[in-house]
């Protein structure tokens, strides 16, 4: 089996088990559960508080103490017996807590499937800015084909959804024993410092102001995904109580029309290695911001109905939006981080993105919500909060242009290849 068929095979379960339940939960939430609101976003937080930590906890392990793919595997295995159990709580309050070590089995192996990748395309003598982003996209296949199926036989609002997961979790976990090796880069050098004995050179790259911006601002875009994943599933749900609405295919199908999102993603990923070449990092992040500046303004004036072509036209900006501070941006760090904690920057990248930003973007959102967009019955003000969101997002890409200095160039491949590149001793 070829390398690039094995490393698809990888990304394509990676992001299944994910998109079994990510844009669903909220629907099997309330309409399964028929729980609160405040304790939903507690539960959608959870994947915020382990990004805190566990990315950079488990880079620095990989990069350390064990092999990456190894630590990948042990991680799923221990993923799927978590999700199989969350059909089984019946109280939000301990709902919280299966979920929060749901996602610290979880979070960390979406970093690590990268540093597992880069390496495995590195050791072939492969490029990696051109040859990742068509292998990464199918991950979002996997997503797509999770969505579709959770939709199709209506596990929308059941726990079926979670068994969909833990299976392949399962499958994952076992499979990653088979992936080429990442072995550790660190784990005979000698330590010069505490920063260096505790693991934490990765955070070294704040030094440098261009980077130091660029994770800034990757933690404000973080929080942008944060809040299409939370709020995008149950703003559709929410039409259902609208006559004019509740029989129109995006009431019915929610999930189905959410995916158009990772549909686009799957096209926008592809020309990741044109506009990164041409433009750089910092005109693909412009780009990605304005995109989501457009993603939640079209959401803001769109319906199920006459409307539906702004939903869809939304769903098709997002490709753009996530892809090009997301995949590009994790291929910036790689860039730009020395290649022996190749693991643990992407760890960091990974904490600025899904920990901090998006435990930001669930907390001031919900308390914004609550506060200013929900009246006495609990009915929501959508236009009202796609608007601020779109706001957030203009105003991220005008300062971003001005704070952010990275120079382009355009003949600068990733860190030469090597002895410490590759994992060898």
């Amino acid at each position: 089996m070829s390398l690039k068929l094995r490393l698809t095979i990888m990304n394509f379960l990676q992001f299944f088990i994910w998109g079994a339940w990510l844009i669903t939960i909220g629907a099997y939430w309330f309409q399964h559960k028929q729980w609160s609101g405040t304790s939903f976003g507690a539960i959608f937080s959870t994947m915020g508080i382990s990004a805190l930590f566990m990315p950079a906890l488990m880079g620095v392990v990989a990069d350390k103490w064990i092999n990456a793919e190894k630590l990948y595997g042990l991680l799923h295995l221990a993923g799927a017996a978590m999700l199989f159990m969350v059909p089984t709580v019946n109280d939000p309050h301990t709902m919280f807590w299966v979920m929060l070590a749901t996602m610290i089995c979880y979070m960390p192996t979406i970093s690590l499937a990268i540093a597992v990748a880069y390496n495995a395309i590195k050791r072939e003598g492969l490029d990696v800015v051109r040859d990742y982003p068509p292998i990464r996209v199918w991950g979002t296949v996997g997503f797509i084909a999770a969505l579709w199926t959770t939709s199709l036989l209506k596990l929308e609002t059941s726990p079926g959804q979670f068994y969909i997961a833990s299976a392949a979790s399962l499958v994952l976990g076992l499979y990653a024993f088979t992936l080429p090796p990442c072995l550790p880069t660190l784990g005979n050098a000698p330590a010069r410092s505490l920063v260096d004995v505790l693991g934490l050179s990765s955070f070294r790259l704040f030094r440098d102001r261009n980077m130091a911006v660029f994770f800034m601002f990757a933690m404000l875009l973080g929080a942008a995904l944060q809040l299409t994943n939370a709020y995008g599933d149950t703003f559709l749900h929410d039409f259902a109580n609208v006559n004019a609405y509740k029989d129109t295919l995006a009431v019915k199908y929610p999930a189905i029309i959410m995916s158009i999102s990772q549909i686009s993603e799957t096209l926008f990923i592809l020309t990741i290695p044109f506009f990164l070449r041409r433009f750089g990092i910092k005109t693909v992040m412009t780009i990605s911001m304005l995109a989501w500046f457009l993603r939640f303004g079209l959401f803001a004036y769109g319906n199920p109905g006459s409307g539906l072509w702004m939903i869809v036209l939304s769903c098709i900006v997002y490709g753009m939006a996530f892809d090009f501070f997301n995949i590009s941006g994790s291929l910036f760090v790689e860039q730009q981080a020395d290649p022996r904690i190749r693991a643990s920057a992407q760890g960091l990248f990974m904490l600025m993105t899904n920990g901090i930003g998006a435990v930001l973007g669930s907390a001031i959102s919900g308390w914004m919500i609550d506060r200013w967009f929900t009246d006495a019955a609990g009915a929501k003000d959508w236009q009202g909060i796609w608007t601020t969101f779109a706001l957030y997002s203009l105003a991220m890409a005008v300062a971003f242009v001005p704070l952010f200095k990275h120079r382009h160039d355009p003949h600068k491949t990733v860190p030469a290849h090597g002895a410490a590149d590759l994992g060898n001793p």
